[in-house]
């Protein structure tokens, strides 16, 4: 397992040693830039890019249509693609992301094992685009124009990259690179790179939203029966990372809710959290813009309370969480799933050979939700009003 974790860790450095930011040093870069300086053989820099064959400077793919596919790598042999950059016109929210489906396939099969909506995938929620570092994925620095990925993702019998425009209008203009590392063979241990978008819109308890003890009391969950699934595979590997969407549609906390693993087929989950942020390493309910290169909130709701959307996201790159047959990764909503959220994620991956993904959520299923603006909750004060004999002086907290 150390030789998989050492070059897991070395094909990182490899990508990212250059270029980094003077906020990623916290993370071990005497290490990275001591791997960077060891000389390799056997391997060949290789680019797919949308460059103009013609030598002119039309450096796109032209008019993807709604409904229509384009592949954008198919690479025999063994290899290793380690940078992947995307941009794309119109942006958001004209042309959304949500609807762009980028799937990735490995060793020859017919089932993609990377299959998200291109904009969740590399870091941009729902339909919208704003700046976004970390240490595997990017999006800026013009607004989240530019998109960037640095996970490492190994093949030894081809691979093929393609993306799906499911939109209602054209893509005009869809720039790209796909940079690899072309060997004879791969090394030993090497896993397959896996990335699976899910999404729901969650139930609330019959007794209602109950958090924090507002409008009953709080239950409990020990074992994780309803919570939001945003990982579920079998296999040999390591979970490395999750990008998480939340749109709120109360003012209350939306982030009491535990993570919980369950380990190579646990009943109970050996790995219990404490909070939804403070899986995200963050604490005590914050609203405010932050990043580091393994953790941080991208985006953050401007509105009342909690109210709106809010991106957060989680890398393990120090700390894998490893399973030797399955995983199975998830998150209350809410305390004891009490709240209704519209829950979205990317989780990511690797294992031991390539698999196929759980169902992708449809189109329909994984359509966004209306914000809940100051009009809506004039009607709640106003149903409360009635419901409480319409008194004229009624204030709002009786």
């Amino acid at each position: 397992m150390m030789k998989t974790i050492t070059k897991f860790t070395l094909l990182i450095s490899l990508t990212l040693g250059l270029c980094l930011p003077a906020v990623f040093a916290q993370s071990n870069m005497s290490n990275e830039m001591f791997d960077l300086a060891k000389l390799k053989s056997g391997v060949k820099n290789k680019r797919i890019s949308s460059t103009d064959p013609t030598g002119g400077n039309r450096d796109h793919l032209k008019t993807i249509t709604p409904g229509e596919k384009r592949i954008l790598a198919d690479i025999e042999g063994a290899g290793v693609i380690n940078h992947i950059w995307v941009t794309i016109a119109p942006p958001p929210p004209t042309l959304s992301r949500n609807d762009i489906i980028i799937r990735m396939y490995w060793d020859g099969n017919d089932y993609p094992s990377v299959e998200s909506p291109i904009g969740p995938f590399f870091g941009q929620g729902w339909d919208e685009r704003y700046n976004y570092a970390s240490l595997p994925l990017s999006a800026g620095p013009d607004n989240g124009t530019g998109m960037s990925c640095y996970f490492a993702m190994p093949f030894e019998k081809g691979a093929r990259i393609e993306i799906e425009n499911q939109s209602d209008i054209n893509i005009d203009a869809f720039y790209y690179y796909v940079d690899y590392l072309a060997m004879e063979k791969l090394p030993k241990d090497m896993g397959r790179f896996h990335a699976w978008y899910n999404h729901s819109l969650t139930n609330a308890l019959p007794e209602g939203e109950t958090e924090w003890g507002a409008t009953g009391p709080e239950g409990t969950n020990l074992d994780g029966k309803d919570n939001y699934v945003f990982i579920e595979t079998k296999g040999k590997g390591h979970f490395v990372g999750i990008n998480y969407y939340v749109h709120c549609p109360t003012t209350m906390w939306y982030g009491e809710g535990d993570d919980m693993f369950f380990i190579d087929g646990e009943e109970k989950p050996s790995l219990m959290g404490t909070g939804t942020e403070d899986f995200f390493n963050t604490a005590w309910c914050p609203k405010h813009p932050f990043s580091h290169p393994y953790f941080g909130y991208p985006r953050v709701n401007n509105d009342l309370g909690w109210l709106g959307r809010t991106h957060v996201y989680r890398f393990f790159i120090t700390d894998p969480i490893f399973f030797e047959k399955s995983l199975k990764g998830t998150i209350e909503h809410g305390h004891n799933n009490n709240l209704t959220l519209d829950l979205a994620s990317v989780a990511y991956w690797y294992q031991n050979s390539a698999v196929a993904l759980p169902k992708a959520p449809t189109k329909a299923e994984r359509a966004l939700k209306p914000f809940i603006n100051s009009t809506d909750i004039h009607r709640w004060r106003d149903a409360w009003r009635k419901a409480n004999g319409n008194k004229p002086t009624l204030w709002g907290n009786e």
